[in-house]
């Protein structure tokens, strides 16, 4: 199975930027489509981007517009560009294998993103 790790989130001002990175273990990569979630406490995780094998990409409403998802095959890497933060978009990110339903049954620890003043 591909192990994700994701790095990258921090305490941003609203309006600030962050650049979420999620690399995977493995030579299959580039053969999945990788997406991001997030998760807040008391809530269920849910999907916010993601990008097909191809390089197809879809967003969540709350996201679109503000986010970009992409990926570097070479470096096994998938990436969420984050700008216009708000505060509702604070919560713990994840990414996994599958563009549009997780793929992997485990999770990696996930990056916590704050947006506050």
């Amino acid at each position: 199975q591909v192990q994700l790790v994701e790095s990258g989130g921090g305490l941003v001002q609203p309006g600030g930027s962050l650049r979420l990175s999620c690399a995977a273990s493995g030579s299959i990569f580039s053969f999945y489509g990788m997406a991001w979630y997030r998760q807040v406490p008391g809530k269920q995780r849910e999907w916010v981007a993601g990008i097909t094998s191809g390089g197809t990409t879809n967003y969540a409403d709350s996201v679109k517009g503000r986010f970009t998802i992409s990926r570097d095959n070479a470096k096994n890497t998938v990436y969420l560009q984050m700008n216009s933060l708000k505060p509702e978009d604070t919560a713990v990110y994840y990414c996994n294998a599958g563009s549009s339903r997780p793929i992997f049954a485990s999770w990696g620890q996930g990056t916590q993103v704050t947006v506050s003043s």
